[in-house]
């Protein structure tokens, strides 16, 4: 129902740049452009200032943001409360998960919520927790699954379940001698981590200062951007990694991996986000209800 140039308005303003617009809309930066032209001859003024290779909202480009995010977020509900008017649950979910979450412990739960639901359509969208969080301030996802708590002031933050993090390396590693081990202990082996901007990373920097140890004091030696590509390299016993014990069940089983307990204890909870001021649909609330249990569920198997 809405006007589609407003759509890509509010993504350009929101990312400040038509490249990440196009990518986030699936358009190409010349339509992405030609829509944005289209709407400021439709006002007759300048939307964004353009220069230096940057962009930034003209005020003109500022009321229409504040009027666009309202007239989306009407149209989506419009459409929502008809639909549910049929008494189904159905149309797209889109969801957003950190690449713990989406790789170990969602697939199951949007199976099984298929299954159940099967006139509704998700849409997984895989990466770290801070840009699944802005793309859920933006309204592009309809709810995220994060490893961290939430930065954003505009988002709702809801603790879905506890997940440990443990210290994670090959059996031929010095380490794997250890029942459990304490941060002090970890300052002289090779470190292998995720990137900025993870939650595990994020989390595990966090638990290092606590105990007196500064990250950069670490001897990294890698960052690596999955938790498969930490497990794939702790596996060569070129270092240990710190990730979820549920994402290493398979290769214990197999003997590739051992899991070792961090002392004090390392364990974080995983959180759902969604916009304070969206209208949550049924689908939604039902979704969130679903995944919140059985998440739980499967961490306590």
């Amino acid at each position: 129902m809405a006007d589609r140039r407003l759509q890509v308005f509010h993504a350009v303003a929101k990312q400040l740049s038509f490249t990440k617009a196009a990518e986030v809309l699936f358009m190409t930066q010349p339509a992405v452009t030609f829509q944005i032209k289209q709407l400021e001859e439709h006002f007759n003024t300048r939307l964004f200032d353009r220069g230096h290779g940057r962009i930034s909202l003209t005020p003109a480009g500022e009321v229409v943001l504040e009027y666009a995010e309202r007239i989306l977020g009407l149209s989506s509900e419009l459409d929502i409360r008809l639909s549910e008017m049929t008494g189904q649950i159905r149309g797209p979910l889109l969801i957003g998960a950190s690449t713990t979450i989406a790789e170990f412990m969602l697939p199951r739960v949007l199976g099984e919520f298929k299954s159940q639901y099967p006139s509704v359509k998700p849409r997984l969208t895989v990466g770290n927790s801070e840009t699944i969080e802005t793309r859920v301030a933006e309204h592009t996802l309809d709810i995220g699954l994060i490893e961290s708590a939430s930065h954003q002031p505009n988002l709702l933050c809801e603790l879905c379940c506890d997940d440990e993090l443990q210290v994670i390396c090959s059996p031929s590693f010095p380490l794997a001698k250890f029942s459990e081990v304490t941060p002090q202990q970890l300052v002289e082996f090779p470190y292998i981590s995720r990137e900025a901007g993870s939650g595990t990373r994020e989390f595990t920097d966090d638990y290092f200062r606590k105990a007196g140890i500064q990250p950069e004091n670490l001897n990294m030696v890698m960052e690596l951007g999955s938790p498969e590509a930490l497990k794939g390299v702790a596996e060569t016993g070129v270092g240990f990694a710190i990730m979820s014990k549920a994402s290493v069940e398979k290769e214990k089983r197999l003997g590739d991996l051992l899991a070792i307990p961090l002392k004090p204890r390392l364990i974080r909870s995983l959180s759902m986000v969604y916009p304070k001021e969206k209208f949550r649909s049924r689908l939604v609330n039902t979704f969130v209800e679903f995944a919140t249990s059985r998440i739980k569920q499967i961490k306590s198997t």
